[in-house]
């Protein structure tokens, strides 16, 4: 046997280790590729997005600000929702990434993300029907017959969902779960309570998570089952006031009965599809916050040079300069964090540890700028004149939910160290 030792054409410049020309071309020409714009149907959407927006939420900022400071919440009134939902279902903007064959558009998690982006610049509290979390674990778990009762109903803008996996003293952590739901012939009787329900007493079902399965050992088996509005033993606690002006529900499963044909995926592993829904909100919560805080950028930027104080405009101050550096640098970060963690999740790769950076990073960072802002502006910057207050109090509740941001960094450092602890 003969050997001969290898030509190396080119070293790899991290690794040192050879790589055939061949293949170092091809990698060089697909680096070539790489582009950071959306897709120019995608950016055709955003900026439709962004007139909507414009045209459509803008105008209704003060009547939700005037509710809030008059104490009855920020909230949409029913004439008002009817006609942002004429005017965006018009628009096409319905059903943006549900699946084709239900009536859906079946748009990728990149342009979810711009369409987010644009949402949140605006403190109006408007979804895009359906609600993309509840939707994406309707099509991961559903079978034929809940996609007729329930997924398709819900991208037509026909029901409202919302999901209960918050308890009591088991926030963060699911597996502190102590709902339980045990079979009874073809149904579950589920017991237990459940808290920061949103829209919990409006849902026409709401997606429940409880315990099926225990293991003294290990973790337990968790199941989803869909619960109508109206169920014998689903009862509305209390609806609880939130500092951003909206509101969730505390709710108490006394034997409840569901039938068999409800429960929601496959018993005992609903971890996963629970999983797909809280990426889908912690995506989109990264997508508003990039909106809030270009927006409190650019409102700094017009207001600095407006100012002045001691003989300089505001923006001849070094600080105020630090300011808007740092916040065009933050939502730089964000932006391209964001649609890196979005493309992911389009190429169906494991994104648990980019999720819960965007998370954090995106909450975190926007909440800063907002808050610069409200510095920005002095006395005025504390008033609810301005839209300021009612975004760093959404950023500030964003937070906490879906995972305070304590939680994604140790689910960060915990993937990269590879403990379980």
């Amino acid at each position: 046997m003969v050997t001969a030792a290898l030509t190396c054409d080119v070293r790899n410049r991290y690794t040192g280790r050879c790589v055939d020309r061949r293949t170092h071309v091809q990698q060089s020409k697909d680096k070539l590729q790489m582009n950071f714009e959306l897709p120019h149907e995608h950016q055709m959407l955003k900026d439709l997005v962004a007139r909507f927006v414009r045209d459509q939420l803008m105008p209704l900022e003060a009547s939700v600000m005037a509710r809030e400071t008059a104490g009855q919440g920020a909230y949409l009134d029913q004439a008002e929702t009817a006609r942002v939902d004429a005017a965006s279902r018009e628009m096409g903007l319905w059903g943006l990434d549900a699946p084709e064959e239900v009536g859906g558009m079946n748009l990728p998690m990149v342009a979810m993300v711009g369409v987010g982006e644009e949402l949140g610049r605006t403190v109006v509290p408007y979804y895009l029907p359906p609600d993309s979390p509840n939707l994406r674990m309707l099509m991961v778990a559903a079978d034929e017959r809940q996609r007729v009762a329930y997924l398709e109903p819900y991208v037509r803008g026909e029901t409202i969902s919302a999901i209960g996996i918050s308890e009591p003293g088991a926030g963060a952590d699911p597996q502190g779960m102590t709902t339980t739901a045990v079979q009874d012939d073809d149904d579950w009787i589920i017991n237990g309570r459940k808290i920061w329900i949103t829209k919990g007493a409006e849902a026409d079902f709401t997606i429940l998570m409880a315990v099926t399965d225990k293991n003294p050992n290990g973790r337990n088996g968790m199941s989803a089952f869909l619960v109508d509005r109206g169920t014998p033993g689903f009862n509305v606690l209390r609806k609880i006031p939130m500092i951003d002006g909206t509101a969730t529900y505390e709710i108490a499963l006394d034997d409840c009965r569901v039938p068999g044909w409800k429960l929601l995926g496959k018993r005992g592993q609903g971890f996963a599809p629970m999983q797909v829904r809280l990426g889908t909100r912690r995506i989109e919560m990264a997508s508003w916050s990039i909106g809030m805080a270009q927006r409190a950028m650019e409102m700094m930027v017009e207001y600095a040079p407006q100012r002045s104080t001691f003989g300089k405009p505001l923006s001849a101050r070094q600080t105020v300069q630090n300011w808007i550096s740092d916040a065009a640098t933050k939502i730089h970060a964000m932006r391209l964090m964001t649609y890196d963690c979005a493309w992911k999740i389009d190429e169906g790769r494991d994104t648990r540890s980019e999720i819960s950076m965007i998370k954090a990073f995106c909450t975190e960072s926007a909440y800063d700028i907002v808050d610069h802002a409200m510095q920005l502006f002095g006395g005025m910057g504390m008033t609810r004149e301005l839209p300021l207050y009612l975004m760093s109090n959404k950023l500030r509740t964003m937070r906490i939910y879906d995972g305070p941001s304590e939680v994604h960094n140790w689910v960060v450092a915990r993937n990269l160290l590879g403990t379980s602890d």
